[in-house]
């Protein structure tokens, strides 16, 4: 049985007090927090397998390289790729949009083709297009949005029909909106586009199969998923990232130097130069191991109904603006909102310092959607698998009460 406050015994921030009130943890959008499981297994690394990977015949060097590459297996596994040679590690979701730009883009796209991104990108889904476009010559189109959180797929043939590369989030950081990302990448396909896919908001929160989804390029972060910062995953097909070339320079990355030239090692290999961070890719490796122990399909159901109660409860706190679909099964466990005229930061300043509530306030490194919307900052809750109704109760409690603070009834 799916219970958050026997998991919640898991994760020893949970028992923390911030100002004289019990942790009240709802920036899961932005990272989540982590189980013993992770911290134990990131400091038994250290304790007993520290030695770099690849590079020794000794046993620490052999034991360390079986952790990281079983590490590599085992994420494959979760996400259903159909080889761990098609997983590689970033150090994050960002890292991995990077390199499909430098390592693809950069080589492949030639001047005046299309890249298509939505309007509700993360900056990390922008700003290297915005770059690649400028070096090559390129043209940018966002999907449109609309009014209530949804992409406009009604025009996805107008977009798509000339694109070259369409890059899109799986799931909004902001509005919550779960894309129909098999739909998206069936068209791409069709159109002839090459199809990236920011996954950072699913990975964590429901079951994801790449293979089935057939994106070329699916990015994610560990940390949003009860792992460690610091490392990420870029699935790819290895059919393109044997044409491709390596996005990094150094070692490990390759098979052979002479003064003149080099040679690369194979994927995934030649996109991770340099000695790498092995006792994160065990932390996320353990993080996978407690998700699915949970069940994924669980995790969903649990954030369905947090999500669909803070939802129905919010909508009864005068004043506010929810963003993003209506439809609890339409989005992911976040919410962002404005309520009067409290700005985001007072308002999350507000609840900290008064309930021990840890909420995100800001354009949430998404400021085309917020501009879109005639917003430059939301506050945002976001939900996991440790909350709890009540916690919501009390976040709404401090809603009505910074109302009343406020004096913006």
């Amino acid at each position: 049985m799916f219970d958050p406050l026997i998991i919640r015994d898991d994760f020893p921030i949970l028992r923390r007090e911030v100002n004289g009130r019990r942790l009240i943890y709802l920036d899961n959008a932005a990272t989540t927090q982590k189980p013993r499981q992770v911290i134990d297994a990131i400091k038994n690394y250290y304790e007993n397998f520290n030695a770099n990977v690849h590079r020794g015949v000794y046993k620490l060097s052999v034991e360390s390289t079986e952790l990281y590459e079983n590490a590599r297996r085992l994420i494959a596994d979760f996400i259903g790729a159909r080889s761990w040679r098609e997983i590689i590690f970033t150090r994050n979701t960002t890292e991995g949009i990077n390199l499909v730009a430098y390592a693809y883009a950069l080589h492949n796209l030639r001047e005046g083709e299309s890249i298509v991104l939505t309007e509700m990108e993360h900056h990390s889904n922008i700003v290297p297009w915005q770059n690649i476009a400028r070096i090559k010559k390129a043209k940018i189109q966002y999907l449109p949005t609309t009014s209530d959180g949804y992409l406009r797929v009604d025009l996805m043939d107008k977009y798509l029909k000339d694109a070259s590369i369409f890059s899109f989030t799986h799931a909004s950081n902001v509005l919550g909106t779960i894309n129909p990302v098999n739909e998206l990448v069936k068209t791409a396909k069709e159109y002839g586009a090459i199809t990236v896919v920011d996954g950072a908001q699913s990975v964590p929160h429901m079951p994801v199969n790449v293979s089935g989804i057939g994106a070329n390029f699916y990015a994610f972060s560990g940390h949003k998923m009860l792992g460690p910062l610091g490392i990420g995953v870029l699935y790819a097909n290895r059919r393109l990232l044997e044409e491709m070339n390596p996005f990094l320079g150094g070692g490990e990355m390759i098979r052979e130097v002479s003064f003149e030239k080099s040679s690369w090692n194979e994927v995934p290999w030649k996109f991770e130069a340099g000695t790498p961070s092995v006792a994160d890719a065990v932390g996320l490796a353990e993080a996978v191991k407690y998700l699915n122990k949970l069940g994924m399909m669980n995790v969903r159901g649990h954030e369905l109904k947090i999500t669909s109660y803070a939802y129905q409860s919010l909508m009864e706190v005068p004043k506010i603006r929810l963003l993003g679909p209506e439809d609890s099964e339409a989005r992911t466990g976040l919410i962002s909102f404005t309520l009067a005229d409290i700005h985001p930061h007072d308002l999350a300043d507000f609840l900290d310092k008064k309930y021990g509530i840890a909420i995100r306030a800001g354009h949430h490194c998404a400021m085309p959607i917020h501009t879109k919307l005639g917003l430059t900052a939301t506050a945002r809750c976001s939900f996991y698998v440790y909350n709890t109704l009540d916690e919501v109760d009390v976040f709404i409690t401090g809603l009505k009460d910074a109302l009343r603070v406020f004096k913006a009834e």
